[in-house]
This record gives C-alpha cells, structure tokens and sequence, in this order.
C-alpha cells in the first residue's frame, strides 16, 4: 500500500512552497464548489506531533444543523417507509428521480412532519465541533463546523490560525436554527 502524499515531507514542502506564493494559508480543493456555507481546502498543521496536509471541510453551523435535521428526517421516514431510498433515489436518463406521484406525495409530507417534530423537540440542535477522519487519500481529513453567517477567506485564515495555534475554541452551546422556510410547517 502506497504511503499518504499528504503525509510525505517532500509533499508538505511542496504544497509549503505554494502558499507561501499564493499569499494564502491554504488552497482550495475546487474553488468553484465553495460557498457562502461551505469550503474545502487544504492546509498544513500538525497531527499527532508531526507536521501533516489537512483536507477539511469547514461549513457553518447552520448547515451542520440543517444536515442534522435532514438526515434525522430521512431516518424517520425511512423506519415508516421501508421502501423508500432516501438520498440513495433511482434516477432515470434524464437525472430525475423515480418514484411513483402518489407516493413521493405521501412521503415527503412525512418527512416535512418529521422535520417539524424534529426542529419542535431540539433533536436537531449542533454545537461547535472539529471530527478528524485518518482514513484519507491525501492527508488527513478534517470536518469543521463553526457558528459564522458565512465561510469566508477571512473565516478560514482564522480558523487555520487558531487551530494550528492551538487557539482554537469551540462553543459547547447546542445551537438550532430556524427553517429558512416557514411555508413546510404542517397544517
């Protein structure tokens, strides 16, 4: 089994080499799928003593809580709906979901249900938080979630400083967010 590039020396330097060119502390992973909630990149900071590429995702709080309510929603309807696919939906030629109009109809009023009962009851509710994952191709993964209005160059830089200074202070508090659309409350 090949050693992680992302972990090799040489590599580090490498990638040192270009941020230092680029004026930046980091690069993006693919630039064009960042977003105002969203970003990866890569940057370089120590793990487990040793000086290593880091692949992280970094998104706002509100997206962590919006993924949690969705997933938790998904789940419920999938326990409801034992033949319902969820994210894993079949797709026809064309990229459109198949599923029967009566169905989908009954399902996702369901679902909208559960994410009702989900945002009422706080289950959804996320907190700060940084997961690593040692299990990437290229360096060492890294989830982060920070309760920011949006993911900027600026958010970033800050985020690399203070997690490679140690700095870095995540909010225990379990946050939620209200629905962007108010319209999917049930009746």
């Amino acid at each position: 089994m090949a050693e992680n590039p992302g972990l090799i020396p040489s590599e580090i330097q490498r990638l040192a080499a270009d941020f230092q060119s680029s004026g930046k502390s980091f690069s993006y992973v693919d630039e064009d799928e960042a977003s105002s909630e969203m970003a990866e990149f890569f940057f370089i900071g120590k793990h487990n003593g040793r000086e290593v590429v880091f692949d992280c995702l970094l998104g706002t709080l509100r997206l962590a809580y919006e993924s949690n309510l969705l997933e938790m929603a998904e789940a419920r309807t999938k326990e409801k709906f034992p033949d319902y696919q969820g994210f894993d939906i079949e797709v026809d030629d064309a990229g459109n979901a198949i599923a029967s109009e009566e169905e989908s109809d009954e399902i996702e009023a369901y679902k909208a249900f559960a994410m009702y009962e989900i945002e009422e009851a706080g289950e959804a509710n996320v907190a700060e938080s940084v997961q690593f994952d040692e299990s990437f191709d290229y360096g060492i993964g890294l989830e982060a979630y920070l309760n920011v209005p949006e993911i900027t160059e600026e958010v970033i830089e800050e985020f690399i400083a203070g997690f490679n200074s140690g700095e870095l202070r995540l909010d225990p508090v379990r946050y939620a967010f209200e629905s962007e659309d108010e319209d999917d409350e049930p009746e």
